[in-house]
């Protein structure tokens, strides 16, 4: 019985890529911002060979031959530094064009359909913190019951309302009318309800987030999967950004610890397949929130619980660690991704198909979706990428 456990360290980037600056993005690093909280403690890491990453320059390599993964610096070869673009390209989507954003808000052939088709009247209307927002207009939301629309750097189109004004389902069925109008030209790669609780001064957003995302527009890592009676177990917000495309059981979490408990159950159950995990909270609560220390905690955490998800891995078990873009904690210009490599570590308990080796630089995160496929004998039918030294049976 073979399974794979992807692991996406959401936002956990290793370095600026040559085309950064062209993304305002200049000398970013999330893994060095990082490592220079002294809550920055990440051994298991280490071990697997994170340091070892070619272009990685903080932090002790074990050296050649001595990490336990194999390990690869991976390129986004599409064009975006967000959430939707990086899975999809993980999964085998490329991304030829950058998804729309709207430094200037959203315009009227978007929210007179909206306002018509909600009964409900819009506020901001532009780029805004999460945690700003609901500050600055949450009493006039109250007052009023129309709805605060925002979005950010990133192609999102986020609807933040009060639960005691309007019902978390009632949100999410705003959301799905503002996912119908997000079509074409105004595709965005999601549509986030945002709800929060509280009164005038202390606001808070709820767990209760949901994403709801373009489908990919072509064949993914997880259709074949799914086509080819594979178990796909979408853990966090994966099942979202795929719009449960390719999905066969899906199950949302509340944050990194929760992540990883579920991932640990999974561990403990019988099925054959991909088991896809995103850990948001590195880049909602730190990345974007520009907590160095916060990040390096949370960082610090997962690999404390590192041994525990090894040690419950079975023969025919392959693990594999990465993320889908960057979100650089100390960097000040801005509070959104940041375009950067990623890390790449993939470990097998005991070393039939794939060695410990450091495999440089790939031009293209799909990589893993090609050899997540080819390990279960399926040819991927995306873009042609020779697979990871991948021994089949």
């Amino acid at each position: 019985m073979k399974r794979v456990f992807l692991i996406v360290l959401d936002s956990f980037g290793i370095g600026e890529m040559e085309d950064a600056a062209s993304y305002g993005d200049v000398n970013v690093n999330t893994l060095r911002s990082v490592s220079s909280s002294p809550f920055f403690h990440v051994p298991h890491l280490r071990e697997l060979g994170l340091f070892d990453i070619e272009g990685v320059t903080v932090g002790e390599p074990m050296g050649e031959g001595r990490h336990k993964a194999a390990i690869a610096r991976l390129k986004e070869a599409s064009k975006g530094k967000d959430t939707t673009i990086g899975h999809w390209e993980i999964a085998g989507v490329y991304s030829p064009r950058r998804l729309p954003t709207y430094p200037e808000g959203f315009p009227e052939e978007v929210l007179e359909p909206f306002r018509q088709q909600t009964g409900r009247g819009v506020l901001c209307n532009r780029p805004y913190s999460g945690t700003a927002v609901i500050n600055d207009y949450g009493k006039e939301h109250l007052r009023t019951g129309d709805l605060i629309v925002y979005t950010s750097a990133d192609s999102v189109f986020q609807i933040a309302a009060h639960e005691d004004v309007v019902p978390v389902e009632q949100l999410y069925e705003y959301c799905k009318i503002a996912r119908k109008i997000l079509q074409g030209k105004h595709g965005v790669g999601r549509v986030i309800a945002r709800p929060f609780t509280g009164e005038e001064g202390s606001f808070i957003r709820t767990s209760r987030r949901h994403d709801f995302s373009m489908e990919p527009p072509s064949v993914t890592m997880l259709d074949q999967l799914k086509a080819a009676g594979k178990d796909v177990i979408a853990v966090g917000k994966i099942n979202d950004i795929f719009a449960g495309k390719g999905i066969t059981e899906a199950v949302s979490t509340g944050g990194n610890e929760e992540g990883i408990r579920r991932t640990l159950e999974y561990l403990d159950k019988d099925f054959e397949g991909l088991c896809f995990v995103n850990l948001v909270d590195f880049d909602m609560l730190y990345g974007h929130r520009r907590d160095v220390d916060g990040y390096a905690k949370a960082l610090s955490y997962f690999d404390q619980k590192l041994p525990e998800i090894m040690g419950k891995m079975r023969e025919g078990d392959i693990l594999m660690i990465t993320a889908d873009h960057g979100c650089d904690p100390a960097y000040g210009a801005t509070t959104d991704h940041t375009r950067e490599y990623t890390p790449f570590l993939l470990y097998e308990p005991c070393p039939r198909h794939f060695f410990p080796e450091n495999l440089g630089t790939f031009y293209t995160f799909a990589i893993i979706g090609a050899t997540v496929l080819q390990y279960f004998g399926i040819r991927p039918e995306f873009e042609e990428i020779k697979p990871l030294g991948v021994l089949m049976d």
